[in-house]
């Protein structure tokens, strides 16, 4: 069957989709299944975008919220896991996973589900250590801190996963496994992302828990995306006992903008006989049967049980008495039943309301499923905790005469965004980068529904993506190519498509540019580099050159200038970012770079992407 894998989705499903379409009409295919490896961003009305932890400019409304009520239906069936730019409150509701609108499915927290006989894992959010040992404690209305740590990845969860036994098909990620760029071009990757040089020798960039599952589940593929750059690797697992030797084949993908590698159409072998319908894989629920008891929802820290005699059970692999179990409990079927429903109103754009609270309530889904296995609603179990506190507030508000309210956590994040947020990061700055990218280097922001789009997918079995790969388990450095063509899958039976990008209105050729969209591609970057280049000598320049100014007024004024000299040169080295000069009002505004945030310590909080 045919799969199509998208990078980082913001929203924007119509034009995923729009493309598929054209896709399908050139060539005469079908597309079986999309999956999108997070930023998912399924927003259904104002109230949802105000649990984004990203800038206000990038709270827009997008196109979910017309197939979450029903003004449209996806094509295809879709699947998705959750990255760090998401309407946090709405994927809580679905901490088991479940439909977000009819045909598209939310892979909840952790999970593992199975099409065609092809089994499918995913591990939704980025990781981040200082919260990696705590549970899903967060409620809304969210606080500045829980905003940002209601998606970051948990222990419980990594540990759930890692009781599969069974072979894995295909495994997604929003970040990428630790260490994975070492079985891959890392010179290209360099190239295309060059802040990520430092982290890339260290071996600290990416997810260690997703590399701790990638060792234990060597799954044959794996997606991810995060650092919007097409990236691929072909890594060789050891044999261990008598299992022979696995590869997975590693594959990362842009975010859906013009000129930008952010879908690929892949060819996988489904297994004959299998069911047509999106199913429920058994050895995962029993899992999750299995360690219902293990569920945190608390900050505190929660440590997984071992075997070093302090506890009475560490194994929690299942017994296929105990996947029957789950088959029974489930009545036989395994197909995921199509129970959506609305949970709150729809966005309505010819009738808005941007004072709209997020909602917070129960999804009927989850209630059913853990109903039906016997499972914890951990979201509802976090709800209690937050009305027993919260009532406890007000009592002891009440009891000392304060007139405080204790809903003074802002229900409205958008203002939580305004200070610095190391995860708008990645969006933030790679949109600038975006408008030097449309605008030829101008650095003025030129509109993406102005620009003629275009978009180069490779259609061929997965197999020949990683055919010029290196194997093993060294660090393999590939020449880049000096070609400027479109990367080209070069063996029998690939096709490589210039497609232009469909828009809502129309597929007018005739308005595409007659250069090559991906000589553009391979073009552009050095222009933004070029410019990150030279920018800092700037910055530099103007912090060495005025404090000699300074110094020749004090050469002048010498009781009074002196003085203040002695306490403005160091402002000046840290106004070089954001501060302007005393009497100057012509200061360039200089851009903060990705390469000064991304560091190897995770504990400080300002590495996320």
């Amino acid at each position: 069957m045919k799969i199509a894998v998208e990078g980082c989705c913001h929203g924007e499903l119509d034009k995923i989709y729009e493309t598929i379409r054209f896709l399908e009409d050139r060539e005469g295919l079908k597309v079986d299944l999309l999956i999108c490896c997070g930023d998912f961003q399924a927003v259904r009305n104002e109230g949802d975008m105000k649990c984004m932890a990203v800038p206000n400019k990038y709270r827009q409304m997008q196109t979910f919220y017309k197939y979450y009520s029903g003004e449209k239906k996806a094509p295809i069936l879709t699947i998705f896991i959750g990255g760090n730019h998401e309407a946090s409150n709405h994927l809580q509701e679905l901490s088991y996973g479940g439909w977000v609108a009819p045909n598209i499915y939310y892979m909840g927290y952790a999970g593992v589900v199975r099409y065609k006989g092809i089994r499918i894992g995913g591990l939704s959010g980025i990781f981040k250590f200082h919260d990696y040992r705590k549970g899903h404690y967060e409620f809304p209305p969210y606080s500045p801190e829980t905003l940002r740590s209601v998606y970051h990845v948990r222990n419980v969860d990594v540990f759930k996963l890692k009781q599969l036994q069974m072979p894995m098909d295909v495994f997604l990620t929003h970040d990428w496994p630790q260490g994975i760029y070492h079985y891959g071009c890392i010179q290209e990757l360099i190239r295309k992302k060059k802040f990520l040089q430092q982290e890339v020798e260290s071996s600290t960039l990416g997810s260690p828990a997703a590399a701790e599952l990638l060792a234990h589940l060597k799954p044959s593929y794996w997606f991810s995306a995060h650092l919007h750059v097409k990236f691929a690797a072909h890594m060789e697992h050891e044999a261990k006992g008598q299992n022979g030797p696995r590869t997975t084949k590693f594959l990362s993908l842009d975010k859906c903008l013009p000129h930008r590698d952010f879908l690929q159409v892949l060819e996988l072998a489904e297994r004959p006989g299998s069911s047509e319908n999106l199913e429920y894989d058994p050895e995962w629920l029993a899992i999750l049967k299995a360690t219902d008891g293990l569920q945190n929802v608390s900050p505190s820290i929660w440590l997984p049980p071992e075997d070093n005699g302090l506890h009475a059970k560490w194994d929690f692999t299942v017994s296929e008495a105990d996947m029957m179990e789950v088959v029974k409990d489930l009545g036989g079927d395994l197909c995921i039943p199509e129970n959506f429903s609305l949970t709150v109103p729809s966005y309505n754009p010819s009738q808005p309301q941007p004072y709209t609270q997020p909602f917070y309530g129960i999804n009927p889904q989850t209630t059913e499923l853990c109903a039906t296995l016997g499972l914890s609603d951990i979201y509802a179990q976090a709800g209690q905790i937050s009305q027993f506190k919260q009532s406890a507030k007000r009592e002891a508000d009440d009891n000392s005469g304060s007139c405080e309210d204790f809903n003074a956590t802002p229900t409205d994040s958008s203002e939580l965004s305004a200070s610095y947020n190391p995860d708008e990061i990645t969006i933030e700055d790679e949109w600038n980068e975006d408008a030097d990218d449309d605008d030829g280097g101008t650095g003025e922001k030129v509109p993406s529904d102005s620009v003629p789009e275009k978009v180069v997918v490779v259609v061929a079995d997965i197999d020949n993506e990683f055919s010029s790969l290196p194997s093993g388990s060294q660090v393999h450095v590939l020449p880049p190519s000096s070609s400027t063509q479109a990367e080209v899958v070069k063996s029998p039976g690939s096709r490589s498509l210039t497609l232009p990008l469909p828009t809502q209105s129309t597929y007018d050729s005739q308005n595409l540019p007659h250069l090559d969209v991906q000589e553009k591609c391979d073009t552009e970057p050095p222009k933004v580099q070029e410019k990150c280049d030279t920018e800092p000598p700037k910055v530099q320049e103007k912090c060495d050159t005025e404090p000699p100014n300074v110094q020749e007024k004090c050469d002048t004024e010498p009781p009074k200038v002196q003085e203040k000299c002695d306490t403005e040169p160091p402002k000046v080295h840290k106004r070089s970012s954001d501060e302007k000069d005393v009497g100057k009002t012509t200061t360039p505004k200089i851009k903060r770079r990705n390469q000064t945030i991304y560091i190897a310590k995770d504990d400080d909080g300002d590495d996320e992407h």
